[in-house]
């Protein structure tokens, strides 16, 4: 069986996200969403909210495990027995911070292989930095996020 991870901090879950999700779930047998606690940056989200947020999001996806992790990627690649990592590569803005940690992650155990994968046209320049400002501003999240996504977004922003 294959399987893989996309490991991330979705603070928010886009559609970006989503959609590099749904190609990674036909291209592996299993495929577990790996929700980071660390960011290195303040959270909208705590790491529960974003748990429950992309669950409810993916519920439609069979082939697809949500899980949290804390610490390194890799090991919580060696835990779950998975080898294969994947990215979502949008922009050649992407590419040096994509490059730079599939690097790094490969000198941390070279078993790991980083597969790319280019989202949909319609999410190319998509980010949760823009969607968040996009929220700060009162602005409509609906051709961004899943509507669960949204409607979580409103109501911390009103808060």
């Amino acid at each position: 069986m294959s399987k893989a991870i996309y490991p991330g901090t979705f603070d928010p879950f886009t559609l970006g996200h989503l959609n590099i999700l749904e190609k990674a779930c036909h291209i592996f047998d299993e495929v577990i969403l790996a929700v980071a606690e660390y960011s290195g940056k303040e959270n909208l989200f705590n790491l529960q909210e974003r748990y429950e947020l992309c669950k409810k999001a993916t519920e439609h996806i069979p082939n697809l495990v949500v899980s949290t992790f804390q610490g390194l990627f890799v090991d919580y690649a060696k835990s779950q027995n998975c080898k294969i990592m994947i990215r979502g590569m949008r922009a050649v803005s992407d590419f040096e911070y994509e490059l730079s940690l599939a690097i790094t992650n490969k000198k941390l155990n070279p078993e790991i292989e980083t597969i790319f994968l280019v989202p949909s046209l319609k999410y190319m320049y998509l980010s949760s930095s823009m969607v968040r400002q996009l929220a700060d501003l009162n602005g409509p999240l609906e051709d961004y996020v899943p509507a669960c996504v949204a409607e979580a977004m409103r109501k911390k922003y009103v808060s």
